[in-house]
């Protein structure tokens, strides 16, 4: 298949946003696998802020990111990814070159811990005013769950609403796969 899945074209998004000594955001850092690429990316200059409410995906992302010899430019937060802005510091804002999120719940963890659209779009509103131009959000909208139905079909309302000249929106999904798949809700900052 040519057509890039889902999650190869989300890194490749953050790949064209993001050049090594940048900040960057991982608003749902689950198992690491995101926070270790993100990290990768930016090099020894650049610096991860990450967010996850649940003390095991912190816990597994430590553990990834030793493993990789990456935990120096990574900063993790045990909060919800709507405290962007108290926790990156103020000197920072304006400089935020990409961000990314995997909505839904933790894989192998609790479903019934899930992220939730008033704290998904609170971020987005956050990361649009302290990210630099050319910043690119991308979030991978898991919605094969009942809270997830919810939070995709407020994440779309908000998104649509947003100003053309504040930010460009992309969803970039496949159309003809059963059982609800994920797909992606890529922001450009203007």
């Amino acid at each position: 298949m040519k057509l890039k899945r889902i999650l190869p074209f989300a890194k490749q998004l953050l790949e064209e946003a993001i050049n090594e000594g940048d900040i960057v955001v991982d608003a749902t850092i689950g198992n690491g696998h995101d926070t270790v690429f993100l990290a990768q990316l930016v090099g020894k200059q650049g610096h991860v802020y990450g967010f996850d409410i649940q003390e095991q995906a912190l816990l597994n992302t430590v553990e990834r990111l030793k493993t990789n010899n990456l935990q120096e430019r990574v900063t993790l937060s045990q909060q919800g990814h709507h405290f962007i802005s108290s926790v990156i510091p103020e000197e920072k804002h304006g400089l935020i070159s990409g961000a990314m999120f995997n909505l839904g719940y933790l894989p192998g963890g609790d479903p019934s811990i899930v992220t939730n659209f008033e704290t998904t779009i609170s971020a987005i509103k956050q990361l649009l005013h302290v990210m630099k131009p050319e910043g690119m959000i991308v979030i991978v909208v898991y919605h094969g769950h009942p809270e997830g139905k919810i939070e995709r079909d407020e994440l779309m309302s908000f998104v649509e609403r947003i100003d053309s000249s504040v930010a460009h929106v992309l969803k970039y999904q496949f159309i003809n796969k059963q059982n609800n798949p994920p797909y992606i809700v890529a922001i450009e900052k203007c």
